[in-house]
C-alpha cells in the first residue's frame, strides 16, 4: 500500500471510492524472481479517487479512515464475487475490422484482399466510421478494456470518428492514419505518398496529447509501403518521438509475409532490418504478431526497447504462427510484452479470453503461461509495451483511475467450479481458460463508471456522469 507523498483529502474535486476485493500488480513476474512481490491483492480493499485519479488503496480497515470526507455514499461496493482490477490494456487491434470480424479465412494474405481491404475502403465516409467508432468502444468497455493501441485506416475521417469517440468516454486511446502506398486496391491506396505522411502530421498536431488521446505513425506493413513512404513514416516519426508518438506496424506473423518482404526488399538480412533502415525501430515502436522471429531480431528489438504484441486468437485463426514468449522475454535480451486481441483477425474483443489462447500457443511448443503472469500482461505488462506504466495498468496512488470489475462468478456452472478453487490466480486461471464472454461487470475511465451491465443506461459518456 501506498499513498500520495501530499495530502489531496481537501482539494481538487470529491472524493469517490471502489470497495471490494481487488488484485494489481507492481513488477514483471518473467522477470522477478519472486512472484509474491509481483503484486498486492486485497480481500477486502478500497481505492479513493479524486479528479480522475487514484489517490489511495489498500485494505479498507486501513485506507477509510484516512479519508474521512469520503462517506460510504460516496463508494461503490462490489462483493466477494467480484475482482477488482486495472482496466485492460489492448497492445494491437483493427477498429476498422469490427464489421469483418468472423470472416473465414485461409491464409493471411487471402484474408486480407477477399475481407479487409474492401471493408476498410469504406472509410472514406465518415457516418459509417462514426457508427463503428460507437459500436467499437461499446465493446471494449463490455470487456473491460480502458486503453487500446488501434489501427485506423487510410483515411482522415477514419482517425477523426476513432479519437472523437474516445474522447466522449475520455478513454486513453492511440491510432493514427495507416500509410499504405502500393500492394491494395486502389479504393485504399494512398494515391501521394509525400500527401499522406503530410495528412498523418495534420492529424498528429491535431490529436496527440488532446485531452488523453495518443497518435502513433503506422504504415501498415512493410510490403504495402514503397520505400519512400517507409522513409517519410521514419522521419515523421522521429520528429514526433520525444513527445511520447509512437510508432505502430507488424512484424514477422507469418512465413508467406516474411518471405514478400524478402521479395520486395532483397538488400536487407531480415525483416525487422527493413524497419531499422528507416528509422522505424525505437523506443515507441509496438510490433504486433512477430510470431517468426530471429534471435538477431531479438536482439535489436531489445535494445531499440521496443514493445510486442502478443494476438494469440488472430494468429490461430489465420494460422500464421505460434508466438514464443520465453523467446520475448529471454533473460538479457527481454522486450516489452503486452497482448493485443486484433480484432479482426482476432476473434473477440475479450483481452481475458485471448489469455486463454495464449496459454494453449505456449502448451503447442511445450511451454505454459499461468494466470499471475497472463493477467499481468493484460494489465500492467500492457501498459509497459505502451510506455504508459507510470500512468496506467496498475491500482496505485497518482495513475489514472482506469477499472475493470470482473465477475467471478460468471455463469452458475462457472460459480460451481471455482468453489473447488483456492488461490486467487487459481479462479482467474479457470476463468480465462472458460473462455467465458461476460466476465465484466463495470467499467470506470478516469473515476467515471462509463459501463454498468446492470444500470439502465449500460453505456455513459464521460459528460452524462
Amino acid at each position: 500500500m501506498a499513498t500520495l507523498p501530499t495530502d489531496t483529502r481537501n482539494n481538487g474535486g470529491s472524493l469517490k471510492g471502489i470497495r471490494g476485493p481487488i488484485l494489481t500488480f507492481k513488477a514483471d513476474p518473467f522477470i522477478v524472481s519472486n512472484e509474491d512481490d509481483c503484486y498486492d491483492h486485497y480481500t477486502d480493499g478500497l481505492i479513493v479517487m479524486q479528479d480522475g485519479r487514484i489517490v489511495d488503496v489498500g485494505d479498507y480497515r486501513d485506507t477509510a479512515p484516512r479519508h474521512p470526507a469520503l462517506t460510504e455514499a460516496d463508494i461503490d461496493r462490489y462483493g466477494a464475487d467480484s475482482l477488482i482490477m486495472p482496466g485492460f490494456v489492448d497492445c494491437h487491434l483493427h477498429y476498422v475490422q469490427s464489421p469483418m470480424i468472423g470472416s473465414y479465412g485461409d491464409t493471411l494474405l487471402n484474408w486480407l484482399n477477399r475481407y479487409t481491404f474492401p471493408t476498410e475502403s469504406k472509410f472514406r465516409d465518415k457516418e459509417f466510421a462514426d457508427e463503428v467508432a460507437r459500436i467499437f468502444f461499446r465493446q471494449l468497455l463490455e470487456q473491460g478494456t480502458t486503453t487500446a493501441n488501434v489501427f485506423s485506416t487510410t483515411f482522415a475521417a477514419s482517425v477523426d470518428a476513432f479519437f472523437e469517440e474516445s474522447e466522449r468516454y475520455n478513454t486513453r486511446m492511440i491510432t493514427g492514419k495507416v500509410l499504405q502506398d502500393r500492394n491494395l486496391p486502389d479504393s485504399l491506396r494512398d494515391r501521394d505518398t509525400e500527401e499522406s505522411v503530410f495528412i498523418a502530421e495534420e492529424l498528429l498536431k491535431k490529436w496527440h496529447h488532446r485531452g488523453r488521446q495518443l497518435y502513433a505513425v503506422i504504415p501498415r506493413f512493410a510490403p504495402t509501403s514503397t520505400p519512400l513512404q517507409l522513409r517519410l513514416a521514419g522521419d515523421l516519426y522521429r520528429r514526433y518521438i520525444d513527445q511520447g508518438v509512437y510508432m505502430h506496424t507488424h512484424l514477422d506473423e507469418a512465413e508467406s509475409e516474411i518471405a514478400w518482404v524478402k521479395e520486395l526488399y532483397p538488400d536487407f538480412d531480415t525483416y525487422t532490418d527493413v524497419y531499422r533502415h528507416f528509422g522505424l525501430v525505437d523506443r515507441m515502436s509496438v510490433f504486433a504478431h512477430c510470431c517468426i522471429v530471429r534471435p538477431e531480431e531479438w536482439d535489436v528489438l531489445h535494445s531499440a526497447g521496443c514493445g510486442v504484441a502478443h494476438c494469440p486468437s488472430s494468429n490461430l485463426f489465420l494460422g500464421d504462427g505460434e508466438f514464443k514468449y520465453w523467446e520475448a522475454k529471454e533473460s538479457g535480451r527481454a522486450v516489452h510484452l503486452g497482448i493485443g486481441t486484433d480484432v479482426g483477425g482476432g476473434t473477440n474483443f475479450s483481452v481475458p479470453r485471448q489469455l486463454g489462447e495464449a496459454y494453449k500457443v505456449a502448451m503447442l511448443r511445450g511451454r505454459s503461461l499461468n494466470a499471475l503472469r497472463s493477467f499481468y500482461l493484460a494489465t500492467r505488462g500492457g501498459a509497459e509495451t505502451l510506455r504508459l506504466d507510470h500512468t496506467i495498468g496498475s491500482i496505485a496512488p497518482g495513475y489514472e483511475a482506469d477499472i475493470a470489475v470482473l465477475d467471478m462468478e460468471p455463469s452458475e456452472f462457472a460459480a460451481w467450479r471455482l468453489k473447488f478453487a483456492d488461490s486467487i490466480f487459481d479462479r482467474l486461471f479457470i476463468l480465462m481458460t472458460l473462455g467465458l464472454d461476460n466476465l465484466n461487470k463495470a467499467t470506470y475511465v478516469a473515476g467515471k463508471k462509463v459501463f454498468d451491465r446492470h444500470r439502465a443506461d449500460t453505456y455513459l459518456y464521460a459528460a452524462d456522469l
